[in-house]
C-alpha cells in the first residue's frame, strides 16, 4: 500500500455536485466534516473538535454518490489526498489538498441503506453510453429508508 492513503467518516456538507469533464467522464464533488470529541482530563468537559475536507470522485461512483448521497449523510470515503492549484483571476495563487476518493459508502453505524446494484459495462469503467438511469435521490419518498439515520444519533 503506498504512503498516501487515508480512510475519513464523516457528515456531507451539500449535496454531491456532478459534472462532466470534456471527455464525458463524470466527476462528482461534495464537502465532508469529520466530528473528533474528547474529554478534557483536566475539567472533565466535553469537546470537540470538526474537520472540513473536499471529497472528489471519478467515473460511475460519482454518478453512484450524486443519485444516492445527500447533505448530512454519514459516510465512510478510502482514497488519497491530492494537492490542486491554481490562479485567480487577479492573479492571486490558491491552493487545496482534496481526498480523491477510491471508494464512497453510507457509514451504517447509525443509519440504514438500500443498495442497488447498477450495471456493469463491459470493462471495469462505464461508457458514457453506458450510463445507468438516474437512480431515485433519497429524499424520493419511495425510497426508505436510504441513509437516513435517527434524529437522536449522537452526531
Amino acid at each position: 500500500m503506498a504512503g498516501n492513503a487515508v480512510t475519513l467518516v464523516g457528515n456531507i456538507t451539500r449535496d454531491p455536485e456532478l459534472r462532466f469533464t470534456n471527455t464525458g467522464q463524470a466527476t462528482a464533488s461534495f464537502g465532508l466534516a469529520v466530528n473528533r470529541r474528547w474529554q478534557n482530563r483536566q475539567t472533565q468537559e466535553w469537546e470537540e473538535r470538526v474537520s472540513y475536507f473536499e471529497v472528489v470522485g471519478y467515473g460511475a461512483m460519482a454518478e453512484n454518490a450524486a443519485n444516492s448521497l445527500t447533505k448530512g449523510a454519514r459516510v465512510i470515503v478510502s482514497g488519497r489526498l491530492e494537492q490542486r492549484s491554481w490562479e485567480t483571476e487577479n492573479g492571486d495563487k490558491r491552493s487545496i489538498v482534496e481526498i480523491n476518493a477510491d471508494e464512497i459508502g453510507p457509514s451504517l453505524k447509525w443509519a440504514t441503506a438500500v443498495v442497488t446494484r447498477t450495471p456493469r459495462a463491459e470493462g471495469s469503467n462505464f461508457q458514457s453510453s453506458d450510463r445507468p438511469a438516474a437512480a431515485p435521490r433519497a429524499n424520493d419518498p419511495a425510497v426508505t429508508p436510504l441513509m437516513r439515520s435517527p434524529s437522536n444519533a449522537p452526531y
